[in-house]
Order: structure tokens, then sequence, then C-alpha cells
């Protein structure tokens, strides 16, 4: 007798297991834990086997009886339906562990060393957000240039053409690592070359000379958290990177020498840099000291001392002081550039100290103390000519001491 929703739903377990039996070899078994289980039993080669179909009420009637004919069909074509289902659960292992998303973490994950924390979340960010919705379940070698192709099209109708040619070079990556493993044999992102549209090249917004007096008095006059405004200061007095002054750590600051160390690690290009400290600038650290001096921290998140404060911090104070789409932190960076140049002070002084990146590998290695006597000079110079526009005065700027190739006044 076949059973029906009502048999199967009713029977209760007993001390051992039994069967309920619904014909063509198929039956339910019960467990004295209450459990039920869609078994099939077959023949095959002179051998009695038995299929798991599922679990009863997950799998319901209909489809224990249709996963049945299904097995009846293998059978008749002369296969084994228990190897058929093995088989076709390695496959589906085996695509899921070269699916684009998992070779991806992995490809990442032997990155993390060379990395610093920032770049590592915004890679990741990048995959995760624009490529995995698209091709990261995919087995890699069964993905096309025009699949990927459809993928990166869906970011350029954001109008977001400098994350799409990122994306694509990411995802390049991750199939050149593929190769090296043995897991594809070719870079499918190579075809899509000139095949995206040109990212034009956007420039950090950034404050004119003209504008920098009024931007200065609206800096006094900020209302928000003082921690805030005293980063905003010290991004104006020391023009570094954003990422560079948000994650910087007390023990890092060395008032005496009234040197700021950053270690390697932290910096873009993975080479230490020394920020010389003005007076004005040890006198706003000071003050931050006596705010988030207990931690370790300079700019401690409110939810986690553990962490610095988010990128957007500084950014949205900025907003607030009324300069959305005018300046950026990093716009204090090419103004710093434009002045320094102007007042007369050697380039290759200003571009080390805006800790812009050696080429020449062996230089690297000297560069973060390079230039040092003389930028100190400059680093003071610049923090005397801010104050002195804070303070409504126009500083005298002719009076730079012009320094020889060996950092000595000429």
């Amino acid at each position: 007798m076949k059973l029906t929703n009502t048999s199967c739903k009713s029977a209760k377990p007993a001390e051992k297991p039994y069967k309920l039996a619904d014909g063509g070899g198929m039956y339910l078994e019960i467990m004295p834990n209450g459990s039920k289980y869609w078994r099939l039993k077959y023949r095959f080669t002179g051998k009695e086997k038995r299929l798991a179909l599922g679990v009863y009420p997950e799998t319901s009637l209909a489809d224990a009886r249709e996963r049945r004919e299904q097995a009846r069909k293998v059978l008749a074509a002369g296969n084994d339906p228990g190897e058929v289902k093995k088989e076709a659960k390695r496959l589906a292992t085996l695509q899921a562990e070269n699916s684009f998303e998992a070779i991806a973490r992995e490809w990442h994950e032997n990155q993390l060393a060379r990395w610093n924390a920032h770049h590592a979340a915004s890679v990741w960010r990048r995959l995760e957000v624009n490529i995995f919705p698209a091709i990261g379940s995919r087995p890699i070698v069964s993905i096309t240039a025009p699949e990927l192709l459809a993928a990166i099209r869906i970011i350029e109708k954001r109008g977001a053409h400098d994350v799409s040619h990122r994306s694509l070079q990411t995802t390049g990556q991750v199939f050149r690592y593929a190769i090296a493993t043995g897991r594809a044999e070719r870079d499918i992102s190579a075809d899509l070359r000139g095949a995206l549209k040109t990212a034009k090249k956007n420039h950090y917004a950034h404050l004119e000379t003209s504008e920098l007096p009024e931007f200065l008095r609206k800096l006094e006059a900020y209302d928000g958290e003082r921690q805030t405004l005293l980063g905003l200061k010290l991004m104006v007095l020391m023009f570094v990177r954003t990422g560079e002054l948000r994650g910087a750590w007390w023990k890092e600051v060395d008032f005496d020498k009234a040197e700021w160390r950053i270690p390697a690690e932290r910096m873009k290009a993975k080479e230490p840099h020394i920020v010389p400290l003005s007076r004005q600038t040890i006198a706003a650290l000071r003050e931050l000291k006596q705010l988030t001096g207990h931690g370790e921290l300079l700019f401690p998140s409110r939810s986690n001392a553990h962490k610095c404060i988010s990128e957007n911090t500084l950014l949205y104070a900025i907003y607030r002081m009324g300069y959305h789409n005018r300046t950026t932190t990093h716009g204090f960076r090419a103004l710093a550039s434009t002045i320094l140049n102007e007042m007369g002070f050697r380039p290759d002084v200003i571009e080390r100290q805006l800790a812009h990146g050696e080429r020449n590998k062996v230089r690297a290695a000297y560069n973060h103390a390079q230039y040092l006597p003389e930028r100190k000079k400059m680093m003071q110079h610049w923090a005397d000519y801010i104050d002195g526009i804070a303070s409504g005065e126009v500083p005298d700027t002719s009076n730079v001491v012009k320094f020889g190739k060996q950092g000595k006044p000429s």
C-alpha cells in the first residue's frame, strides 16, 4: 500500500527503527529519536544497495518519489545511482573550492603580509561589492570574458569609472593567481583591454591660497569635538595622508626630538617616514594628549579605543564648515605643495616631506631621513606662515634660506 502525506506525518517512533514502504524500492525509515529518512533499495551488479533520498518533512513525499524515478532512470541506463550522486557531490565541492570567490579569498589572504590594513580592506570591499555578486560563485575556469565585462559594465553605469578599472585590475590578479596554482589556464581580464570607458583623472579638491585665511578662521570657530578640530589643525600643519594621521600612535611621537616617526607598515610606499614637528604642531599635540593620551592612539574611536576614528570624521567636519566639494583632507597636501614651491623651497625637499614613493628601492631605504635639516626648517616656516594667516597678517615668504644639494645653506 502506497504512503500518503498523512501516514508519513502520523508515523510515530518506536524502540527500534522501522520502515514504511511506498513501492518501487522506496521506503520511509522512522528512527527511535523521531527522525524520518527516505531511502531507496536497489540492486546493481547483483549487489543490494541503498540510496538516501532526503529527510522528511524537508523532502516531501512527492519530492522523494521524483528522486526515486530519477534514480531508476540512472539505473536503467546501466549506472549506479549511488556512485552518480557521489560524483555529483564531488564535482559540486570541487567547483565551490575553485569558485572565483574562494580563489580570490585565498589570493587576498596571501597579500596581507605586504599590505596595510586599509588597503587590504579596500581591495576586499571592491571585490565583495562589485565582483562577487556577478561571478563569485562561478567556477573560475568557466567564467568568460563577456561575463566579466557584464559585471564591470554594472560599475560603469554608476559612473564609477576609476572603480571599474581597479576592479578589472584586481580580477586579473586573481586569475593570474589561479593560473599559478593550477586552477585556471588563462587570464580572461586581458581580453577586456580597451573595452572599458576611460577613467577621467580627478585630482583631490583643494583650497586656493586665497581661500586659506577664511578656512583657518572657520576652523578656529569650529563648534564640534575638540579632538576633531585638532585633527584638522594637524592636517594643515603637517599635510600627511589622512590615514597616516588617523592611525597614529603616541609611541611614534618624540616630543624631545620634535619628530613623528611613522613606521613603514603604515606608509603607502612601505618605507618609514619622519615628520618634523614645528612649535605649533607640538602645542596642538600636547593639547590632544590631554584628551587622548591615556590610550595608545592619537585619534581613538569613541566606540572602540583600540580602533582609530573613521576616515569620514575629518572629512565630514570640513563639510560642516561649508567646504563640501571645495576641499578634502587630502587637499591640504596639494595646497601645501603649491605654497611651499612658491616660497622657494626645493621640489626634492617638498616631495620627500610629502612621502612620495621612491622607485629606486636602494635609495628608498635611506629616504626617511633625507633632507631632514632642511625639512625641519621648512615645516617651521610653514607653521609660522599658517599662524600669520590665522592672525590676519600677510606673512613674509621672501626669507626662505636656500639649501644646496647636500642640505647645507648656500
